[in-house]
């Protein structure tokens, strides 16, 4: 019999509201639980706990009562002598992959945001019962990868974990959905789609295989999992994804997704099969090859590493080289995908303020928080992390005339670290890099990761028989970001001439030159003065109109474009290139 059991129903679905229970059978004297402030993947307190509506206890049916600790916990406060009951309802309308969500036809729910944890019992085996009673939900299926007790046909009934992490790392979607399944090296998989759409999903299916067949080579055996699932939630306009052990959630759009007839891989679609790519691949970068801090995880607070460019940067490198190296994009679209990274990098003025090792670390507070000023302060360790990737395995390749790369260091940190269950101390992927290459990479490390220096790119993919392509920026820019379809400006450019005339982030602009100009031609107006123009801007500043003389001038940063040398003869260069876009040999 289980220590602990959850039952979690539909109690007012156009209100979004779940009805949970947690029966705990050999509960302390003054036992305490709490509820997780973030999920794992995603480095942000979320404060689940502020979508608590009510709370009660009870103890062999007679009422106990609580004290709420803090933001997020609870405690008994008279000792029970039997099993502890505990009822609550939770608010759930978060349309996201991070949370939990109820409405009339669907619900979704990761584990951190409704289940609560009994303090001291996080070890104890677990069994958790999706119950339906509505009527109006009687149509419902099921889709997770929870460990099935007992389920009916449609997945409703009991499931089991070993202990409260492997309980919150398996998201439930439920409710009417398609599912599709299929096999890749025998292990079974399934897509779930929920939400109205248009598929190809023979075509959706032949490229996903060979994604998972990818990585799973890529890494060999063992293979870690016995069953896969990826659940995607189908809206308008939805991009986003969050990796669990054996499954991912997906927040997609439904223009991303093929249809029957459409021949070419449109943008969004390639997109989408990198976003399912980078979500796959966590299967072993940071679900089983994790930083020490990570185990076991500290729900209630910030789990803090300078190491999210490994486990993300790394991952975001790998997500479209898969799609390259399992022939879903030709090389050249993968140059274009390159490149909008390293302008998306080289545009912000943050990458020289802040390195991907200490945005790393602060990513709690700032880069899922991000203001105004976030492109003058601010790296992405994964845009940047993946930079940082790319370089590493060039720099592998170059030190060892091509024998070692970073395929074979990734493969490493799986054998030696990931298959058996031991945790990454920070500071060791270093000494493993430097020892693949037999030469200390201190200096790699110190200048491109703990540092805030350029990554000399155009240096390093020559190499490959690639080339860096500098467009030097001529025509006249504000240097502003704006908010969607307005003059709002959303963010100023540290260098620009925005920046040097005073605008700011907030001012709404009304004229230039004491005309109205409509959003869609703003860009176009600005480029047709010439560089040193001197223009008058009016802009609303906390509703005072306030004038600015702006001299104009072309925007503080280049434009870059990685591109194929079709000049390079070397067999050397050519056969570098082909090993390195076929990768390491499956084992």
């Amino acid at each position: 019999m289980p220590l602990i059991t959850y039952v979690i129903e539909p109690f007012d679905p156009k209100a979004h509201i779940f009805q949970i229970s947690m029966r705990l059978e050999h509960p302390s004297p003054q036992q305490a639980f709490f509820l997780p402030a973030w999920v794992p993947g995603s480095y942000m307190i979320r404060d689940f706990s502020r979508h608590i509506l009510s709370i009660q206890c009870t103890s062999e049916g007679l009422p106990i009562p609580l004290a709420k600790l803090d933001k997020q916990a609870w405690m008994v406060t008279e000792p029970v002598s039997g099993s502890l009951v505990v009822s609550y309802r939770i608010y759930a309308c978060d349309l996201s992959v991070r949370g939990s969500y109820l409405d009339d036809k669907s619900g979704f729910f990761n584990g951190a945001s409704v289940f609560l944890c009994p303090v001291g019992h996080e070890s104890a085996p677990v069994e958790i019962k999706i119950h339906n009673s509505l009527p109006a939900c009687s149509t419902w299926k099921v889709g997770t990868t929870l460990r099935s007790i007992k389920v009916n046909s449609a997945g409703l009934g009991n499931y089991g974990a070993d202990n409260y992490d492997e309980l919150i790392d398996h998201p439930v979607q439920w409710g009417e959905f398609q599912r599709f399944s299929f096999e890749v090296l025998k292990v079974p998989h399934e897509v779930i789609l929920t939400g109205q759409h248009r598929c190809d999903t023979a075509r959706f299916t032949k490229d996903i295989i060979r994604i998972c067949q990818y990585h799973m080579q890529f890494f060999g055996m063992p293979i870690p999992i016995d069953r896969y699932v990826f659940l995607m939630q189908v809206t308008g306009n939805g991009y986003g994804g969050l990796e669990h052990r054996n499954s991912a959630a997906l927040y997609i759009s439904r223009e991303a997704l093929p249809v029957i007839g459409e021949e070419q891989a449109k943008e969004d679609y390639v997109n989408l099969l990198g976003l399912i790519s980078h979500e796959y691949f966590h299967t072993w970068n940071v679900k089983r090859i994790k930083p020490a801090v990570f185990s076991p995880y500290e729900l209630r607070r910030e789990n803090y590493t300078r190491e999210l460019w490994l486990y993300e940067g790394v991952t975001s490198y790998y997500d479209d080289l898969a799609l390259l190296r399992c022939k879903l994009i030709s090389l050249k679209t993968w140059c274009d995908i390159v490149s909008k990274t390293i302008n998306r990098v080289l545009s912000g003025p943050g990458r020289l303020i802040q390195s991907v090792s200490e945005a790393s670390f602060d990513a709690w507070i700032k880069f899922y928080r991000q203001d105004e000023n976030a492109v003058n302060s601010q790296v992405s360790y994964y845009a940047k992390g993946a930079l940082v990737a790319f370089a590493l395995d060039m720099v592998l390749r170059h030190e060892t005339q091509g024998e070692k790369s970073l395929d074979h260091l990734m493969r490493q940190l799986w054998q030696q670290y990931g298959s058996i269950n031991r945790p990454l101390i920070e500071g060791e992927v270093e000494v493993l890099a430097s020892g693949l290459c037999g030469k200390d990479l201190s200096y790699f490390f110190n200048q491109y990761i703990r540092g805030t220096e350029d990554l000399p790119l155009g240096d390093f993919v020559t190499q490959f028989g690639l080339m860096l392509k500098e467009d030097l920026p001529k025509k006249s820019a504000l240097g502003v970001r704006f908010e969607n379809n307005s003059l709002k400006i959303a963010s100023v450019l540290t260098g620009s001439c925005a920046h040097e005339s005073g605008l700011s982030a907030g001012d709404e602009i009304v004229s230039i030159n004491q005309l109205r100009i409509p959003v869609n031609y703003f860009s176009r107006h600005i480029e047709s003065y010439l560089p040193d123009s001197v223009i008058t801007v009016h802009a609303f500043r906390n509703d005072e109109l306030r004038v600015f003389e702006v001299k104009l001038k072309p925007l503080p940063y280049s434009n870059w474009s990685l591109l194929i040398d079709e000049s390079v003869i070397d067999e050397k260069v050519i056969s570098q290139r082909k090993a390195w876009m076929e990768g390491i040999p499956p084992n």
